[in-house]
């Protein structure tokens, strides 16, 4: 896996020969740093104002798709539009866009019976928090003392063992979080192909995808847009194990990234995307 700031001359050359491109990113751990709790993150105020130039731009389509609830997305990126995708892409918002995945709408009175329950068994652990994103649940134990992590993972596992065996949800791993999902074949590379149809159906030439992402909840969307030879970034350690081509190592060098972005396609905003 290349540094993308390193590999920067060749990857520029394919930035500026394509005509459109589709930009899309996570939010925690991407375009905010990991905190210890979900309410604590916030964007730096430069990668916004990076994001809303590229978002200005006629050769630039925005998105942002995040494990967190839609609404709570948009108030924390706040900016106008761009395409939002909170729920793991599980409900879409933008431009000429309203989707919500209609099998996980179904599974909205199970998921808050599992977030009663999983409140109740989890309060005896300190530092846990089980947060309801209506379509899903997240479990973060980032606070948690590394002597009770198990102990969590032991409270979860039997919560949710019988809608599980059933079929009705799935659980995935994160950084210090369990996430609980309809188990509907929907994730973040769904949502990106999802995006890339709208854009074909509109008959205009295929964007190149572009994807920035941290976890393994990312996978699938990076997994998607190298199929669509596009470019695929993670947010972390050069040897970590991925599928994306690229890597940044912190917040501050994605800041980088969309500065240069900028730089290599400066033209005035004269059409929509």
């Amino acid at each position: 896996m290349e540094h993308l700031l390193s590999a920067w001359p060749a990857v520029v050359r394919r930035v500026r020969d394509c005509r459109r491109i589709l930009l899309l990113s996570d939010y925690d751990g991407t375009l905010s740093p990991i905190v210890e709790r979900p309410e604590m993150a916030t964007m730096p105020r430069e990668i916004k104002v990076l994001l809303e130039r590229l978002a200005r731009h006629q050769g630039f389509q925005v998105g942002i798709i995040s494990g967190r609830a839609l609404n709570d997305l948009k108030e924390r990126v706040g900016i106008e539009g761009i395409t939002y995708a909170g729920n793991h892409g599980l409900e879409i918002q933008g431009p000429g866009l309203a989707f919500v995945n209609p099998l996980a709408e179904e599974m909205k009175p199970l998921l808050h019976l599992l977030h009663c329950v999983l409140n109740s068994t989890l309060t005896a652990i300190r530092g846990t928090l089980v947060e309801n994103k209506g379509l899903s649940l997240t479990v973060h134990y980032r606070q948690v003392d590394e002597s009770k992590m198990e102990d969590v993972r032991r409270a979860v596992d039997s919560v949710v063992a019988a809608s599980r065996a059933v079929g009705k949800i799935r659980t995935t791993n994160g950084k210090k979080v369990y996430e609980v999902r309809p188990a509907v074949d929907w994730d973040k590379g769904k949502a990106i192909e999802l995006l890339l149809a709208r854009h074909a159906r509109k008959g205009k030439l295929a964007p190149l995808p572009i994807f920035l992402g941290d976890d393994a909840t990312d996978e699938d969307g990076f997994k998607v847009v190298q199929r669509n030879g596009g470019i695929s970034v993670l947010i972390g350690e050069k040897g970590a194990s991925s599928g994306a081509s690229y890597c940044l190592s912190s917040v501050a060098e994605v800041g980088r990234f969309l500065e240069l972005l900028g730089e290599c396609k400066r033209r005035p905003n004269s059409e929509p995307y």
